[in-house]
């Protein structure tokens, strides 16, 4: 997926028009509470990876997935329309993990916390095994000499 101006553009335009179409023209009951999060059209303007979101349960994904299979040529069609390109790109779409993957996160961070207030508390009793410093000191010339 090339970065390019006129790419990046597609792709803003595409996910609008994206998000419409879910929300006023298909009527699919399959279709869960979903978001577009991300369009990614390909430098020669061939291929445009749609990613979503699904708010709910692994069955609510899985519709949705079937839901925009089903519906790809309707909003292909649409996205050629508005967009007014020569040939319009061809649509996939990808369930976006960036949720789970911060969920994920979110508990790693909360766990490593809770391990740090563990091991502060531990350490709030401890006392030195040996002497404060077990490191050897130069010693000090006599300045009397």
């Amino acid at each position: 997926m090339v970065d390019n101006p006129r790419s990046r553009k597609l792709a803003d335009r595409i996910k609008v028009i994206v998000a419409q179409m879910i929300d006023t023209r298909i009527k699919d009951p399959r279709l869960g509470f979903m978001t577009v999060t991300d369009v990614r059209v390909t430098g020669d303007l061939q291929n445009a990876s749609v990613f979503y979101t699904v708010y709910g349960s692994d069955e609510e994904r899985e519709g949705t997935a079937a839901a925009l299979k089903s519906a790809t040529g309707l909003i292909r069609s649409e996205v050629g329309k508005q967009t007014g390109i020569r040939l319009t790109p061809t649509l996939e779409f990808h369930l976006d993990s960036v949720p789970d993957t911060a969920a994920n996160l979110d508990a790693a961070l909360i766990e490593a916390r809770k391990r740090d207030a563990e091991l502060e508390a531990l350490r709030a009793g401890a006392r030195y095994a040996g002497d404060e410093d077990p490191y050897k000191k130069p010693r000090e010339d006599d300045e009397s000499e």
